[in-house]
């Protein structure tokens, strides 16, 4: 009878407390995805609208939306820490969201206020003026706020979500522009107002530890018990957390194993169990994420050097400018459309691979198959390779045609080179993207503990941050040598009298170094936690 009064009495408490659940995840995929759209939205037009608008040269600009981008993907890293260690994940996007409003909001301003902008340049002498200190800075403002808010909500939405399932079962004319950038801005007040019109309805757990005070903690303990010795470590006794399944750390990274041995227990513990100085006793727990953090690293850098490849959104969007886009007579594609293709393609793979590959592989072997997160971050490295590839390929014969029509100095004169020639590089590009990024995103999720979530959810943006930054660096690299001596830039303003093709096979023989580096890294790292779990259940049976 009391047995039965309980179960009651825990089903009444539930049916009042309705929060979490699938009927959040409409909310919170929204929101991500309709900042995205505000966000990835403007990126493909912007290197026309600063080399038009704000008078920029190819690199400026180039560089320009290199940082902003990086920063854009570095945000979530702090965003994450913010809301793991401060806020908790539900204000982090809240807050975000507000915030890149305010950044739309500044940027679309600059389409509808003169004075945002440089004035038009002259028509007789052509001169341009450049921007100002206070329009760039106030370009760069709302530049810093989107990329702010961004940071918020991309850091917390996939581990947000993730937390409402583990409770219950589950220039031509002014107005043109002004309209482009009024849809972004309006993107931004939706995925505001969806956002929190389900405030009610989430479950919002608090924020704990820091974890980067956590990464701290174990290096100085390591540090300060470096003269302990190892060598009988079924002797060792190690602190571990109430209730946790850890009793001793990994054999890997050994040294980071001296932060959690416990010496004497009368001196380092209190009477709850808890360390005296957390700077010189951690936990097993503490060990082993930073080891996991450590041990992904290196294949974690080879996903960021394949990121510089995709970050190559200015040059693609000129070679389309200046090819013939024409479909039909009375219809043509936007240049800046060209990068749809990547996006279908990443659609279509990700549909084949999980609808018809792994249920056909399945059917013919005659059990289930699954390709590993490691296999398939290779594969999308080599399609980024063949993409490079591509790319100087179709450039060389599209400047090589641009030449020969006498178009050397007229850089946006339309060869007869259809742009569809463009589309395989967009879908290789697709392909590499789809293949690594979700990879990926399931290889540290997979291998790093659950504390880690938002870390995991964050390290692909990072590395596409410093894949950003690197990308500036190698371009300005390549800049300054190709015009030494007074020669035009391979990567000159007017694409006819660059060589963007030579440009393109450096960043292949980079692609090809990658392969090479992300086999070694594989192997050094070893079997993956699925992997050794198959071989366990294989050995038992």
């Amino acid at each position: 009878m009391e047995e039965k009064n309980a179960m009651l009495e825990e089903h009444l408490l539930e049916g009042t407390d309705q929060k979490g659940g699938f009927r959040t995840l409409p909310f919170i995929i929204g929101i991500e995805a309709l900042e995205k759209m505000a966000t990835f939205g403007l990126m493909p037009n912007m290197t026309l609208y600063l080399m038009k608008e704000y008078h920029m040269e190819m690199t400026t600009a180039s560089n320009l939306l290199f940082f902003w981008s990086a920063a854009t993907n570095f945000m979530p890293l702090l965003g994450a820490l913010v809301a793991d260690s401060f806020l908790g994940r539900f204000y982090t996007i809240g807050i975000g969201s507000i915030i890149s409003l305010m950044g739309m909001i500044l940027l679309w301003s600059t389409t509808v206020i003169p004075q945002a902008r440089p004035p038009p340049c002259e028509q007789f002498n052509h001169s341009c003026s450049s921007p100002t200190i206070f329009q760039f800075m106030y370009l760069c403002t709302a530049f810093g706020l989107i990329s702010v808010g961004a940071g918020g909500i991309r850091s917390s939405s996939l581990a947000f979500g993730a937390d409402q399932l583990e409770k219950g079962d589950f220039k031509k004319s002014s107005g043109l522009k002004e309209s482009y950038f009024s849809c972004a801005c309006c993107a931004s007040v939706v995925c505001v107002s969806i956002f929190f019109l389900a405030s009610r309805f989430y479950v919002k757990l608090k924020s704990k530890t820091s974890l980067l005070t956590g990464f701290i903690q174990v290096v100085v303990a390591s540090y300060r018990n470096r003269r302990l010795d190892l060598k009988d470590g079924v002797n060792n006794v190690c602190h571990r957390k109430n209730g946790s399944g850890l009793v001793l750390p990994s054999e890997n990274l050994r040294f980071l194993n001296k932060a959690c041995i416990v010496r004497d227990p009368d001196k380092d513990l209190t009477a709850d169990g808890r360390a005296v100085n957390p700077w010189s006793l951690c936990s097993v727990e503490q060990v082993e994420e930073l080891k996991a953090l450590l041990r992904v690293l290196p294949i974690w850098s080879t996903g960021m050097i394949m990121s510089i490849n995709i970050s190559q959104n200015s040059f693609p969007l000129l070679q389309a400018v200046s090819m013939d886009r024409r479909i039909t007579s009375s219809f043509t594609i936007p240049a800046a459309s060209f990068s749809t293709f990547t996006v279908i393609s990443v659609i279509l793979w990700v549909a084949v691979y999980d609808r018809v590959f792994l249920p056909l592989a399945s059917r013919v072997m005659r059990r289930p198959v699954h390709v590993s997160t490691k296999r398939r971050m290779g594969i999308g490295i080599v399609f980024s390779f063949l993409a490079m590839l591509a790319s100087a390929g179709i450039e060389a014969i599209r400047r090589s045609l641009a030449v020969d029509e006498g178009y050397l100095d007229r850089p946006l004169a339309m060869t007869r080179m259809s742009a569809m020639w463009l589309v395989p590089q967009n879908c290789l590009t697709g392909f590499a993207e789809a293949s690594n990024a979700i990879a990926q995103n399931e290889f540290y999720f997979s291998e790093f503990p659950r504390s880690m979530s938002s870390i995991a959810s964050t390290l692909n943006g990072i590395g596409m941050s410093l894949a950003n930054l690197a990308a500036s660096f190698i371009m300005n690299a390549v800049d300054t040598l190709s015009k030494a001596g007074g020669k035009e830039s391979w990567i000159s303003s007017n694409i006819n009298k660059g060589h963007y093709d030579y440009y393109y096979l450096v960043l292949a023989a980079l692609s090809m170094a990658n392969m090479m580096y992300f086999l070694l890294c594989s192997s050094i790292y070893g079997p993956l936690k699925e992997e050794k779990k198959i071989a366990e259940e294989e050995d038992e049976s």
